[in-house]
């Protein structure tokens, strides 16, 4: 199963805060300047509050070093009262702490990769190497697709909102189909109708840490100009589905979310694996000429995460059929401008996109007089939701113009390859642009494994 693809804050995250308010300051017993203008102050009692709660955390995460982060607050707190009454300045220094204790908590509770995980990354990146050489295209999504595992899955949607006007669903009101009476007692007791209330939520059962028990995914669909999805994992823990831990975030936009995807300035998808017994969500985060796909632990933080990198090379080809802007009338290009448009797709050596741009001048003959140098370097601006490959010169006739290749974030399909558009202008003239597709079939050039922080929609820490 392949799902393509801001942070939610959760049911969890609110409980959490509001059960840390009730350990906040006490401001009956305020004296010093500091503790006053803290108690005066709404949004710095908060944050007096999230600090008492991560510091709490944080000792309890690390018993093996509570003498010296005691040692480290009360440092802190020196610091902190040097802004006496400056509410700008005391605001400054909470949101610093927090984060540094955001990061040590981090640190400390992150899962480990051991050595079962780092053997299967090695035996990904293997079998895609092996893949690779009966399916130059496709070793990838073979090599995944290998490991792919539905096993003992149920999926059941939200209901339908009974006001129009909103958009999210609402927790199912009768057990689904597939669920047994055991699984539906432990739904209802685990407040999942705040994930219904940020979109439109399904939800899957799974047994994701082989306890024999199913665990529980949720899918939230937000939208937005991202038209993003999220999804959290929980794990059934007795009589309820308990969320993962989630951190504090001095921007409250953080919750417990595992991964998400956005469908649009982005090509990103997310599978679950399971290998050597244990069950992964290969997280894959696509761009022009390479493929990252991230080993999540599925109910644990994941800070450093067992990665697969794919490197790709493109044979790229300008088809001598086109289409015009309504992508319905069809036209053939000129046989010498299909030379031209071939000619600079090889010279810029776009088709090999692990090379640097050697490019340094300027792409066409500045002249004497004219608009200025700067439209003479490169196309120009970009647009979120197209990735810009490179710049290059496109000499037609007697005529230098300056072309731009893009594409959807190394998008690829089975009939097409690779989708991208070459597009063309005059320095210097108001001239509209041209446009040109351009189509390209990849081959795996180089699979690598490495151990970090992982990127996009994965980086949720």
């Amino acid at each position: 199963m392949y799902i393509k693809g801001r942070y939610i804050v959760s049911a969890c995250a609110l409980l959490f805060f509001q059960q840390a308010q009730a350990s906040g300051m006490d401001c009956t017993k305020a004296v010093s300047v500091v503790e006053n203008a803290i108690c005066a102050d709404k949004s710095l009692y908060e944050l007096d509050v999230q600090m008492g709660s991560a510091y709490r955390k944080l000792m309890k995460a690390t018993p093996q070093a509570q003498a010296e982060l005691k040692s480290a607050q009360r440092q802190w707190l020196k610091v902190r009262d040097e802004c006496v009454d400056n509410v700008s300045c005391l605001n400054q220094r909470y949101q610093d702490r927090l984060q540094m204790l955001n990061v040590q908590w981090i640190e400390a509770v992150a899962y480990k990769p051991d050595d079962t995980d780092k053997q299967v990354m090695k035996e990904l990146q293997q079998r895609i190497r092996d893949m690779s050489k009966g399916h130059p295209e496709f070793a990838l999504e073979r090599a995944l697709g290998s490991l792919t595992t539905e096993k003992g899955k149920t999926s059941f949607s939200g209901d339908p909102n009974d006001d129009p006007t909103e958009d999210h669903t609402l927790f199912p009101k009768r057990i689904p189909k597939g669920v047994t009476p055991d699984e539906w007692k432990a739904l209802n007791a685990s407040g999942l109708d705040a994930d219904a209330e940020h979109g439109q939520a399904n939800y899957t059962l799974i047994d994701l840490d082989g306890d024999g028990q199913r665990d529980l995914i949720v899918s939230t669909y937000t939208g937005g100009t991202g038209l993003f999805s999220f999804y959290e994992t929980l794990r059934r823990d007795g009589e309820r589905f308990t969320r993962r831990l989630a951190t504090y975030d001095p921007e409250a936009s953080a919750g417990s979310s595992l991964f998400f995807t956005n469908d649009r300035g982005a090509n990103q998808s997310a599978g679950w694996i399971k290998s050597h017994a244990r069950m992964y969500l290969a997280y894959r985060d696509s761009f022009y000429g390479v493929d990252r796909v991230y080993l999540l632990n599925p109910l644990k933080i994941n800070s450093q995460v067992p990665t697969v990198t794919v490197q790709y090379d493109y044979q790229l080809t300008v088809p001598r059929t086109q289409y015009k802007e309504d992508n319905k009338t069809r036209y053939k290009l000129e046989p010498a401008l299909l030379k031209s448009l071939t000619k600079a797709l090889i010279q810029s050596k776009a088709g090999q996109p692990q090379q640097p741009s050697q490019q340094k001048g300027p792409l066409c003959p500045i002249p004497a007089s004219g608009p200025g140098d700067d439209d003479y370097y490169s196309y120009g601006a970009g647009y979120y939701v197209i990735e810009p490959v490179t710049d290059m010169r496109v000499i037609i006739g007697n005529e230098c113009f300056i072309a731009r290749l893009n594409n959807w974030f190394g998008s690829y399909s089975e009939k097409d390859g690779l989708y991208a558009q070459l597009t063309l202008r005059k320095p210097g003239s108001g001239d509209p642009e041209r446009s040109y597709s351009v189509n390209g079939r990849r081959h795996v050039t180089q699979v690598s494994t490495s151990i970090g922080k992982a990127e996009g929609g994965a980086e949720t820490f």
